[in-house]
């Protein structure tokens, strides 16, 4: 290990606030397993509710890495992907009323 990170070390800088960006890129990254477990598990294409809020986390460990790290463009880019990030959620948590309401007609068709 001591080697590797020697090796490393020789080509980055290996510091605190690298270990705080792969951690945020990690967290950042997971939404898509997240999203391919879904899928896999209904045969069907699927973004689920969690693949939002790995997004907004880990865009936000993201945006205080680049502050940080003073690198305005992933701060930009980060910045301008939550606005999006929290609207998707926004409109899931829409859907899911939707959903319930749409079940809940359904129901009381039955009931007729």
């Amino acid at each position: 290990m001591k080697v590797i990170i020697q090796w490393l070390s020789q080509y980055f800088d290996l510091n605190t606030w690298t270990l705080f960006g792969l951690v945020a890129q990690s967290l950042f990254f997971s939404r898509f397993l997240v999203q391919w477990l879904a899928t896999e598990k209904r045969k069907r294409s699927y973004m689920p509710k969690a693949f939002w809020y790995f997004s907004i986390s880990g865009s936000i460990l993201l945006m205080i890495y680049a502050v940080g790290r003073r690198d305005l463009v992933i701060a930009l880019g980060q910045s301008l992907a939550l606005v999006i990030y929290l609207r998707n959620l926004y409109l899931f948590e829409d859907m899911d009323k939707f959903i319930l309401l749409e079940e809940e007609v359904e129901r009381l068709k039955q009931k007729l």
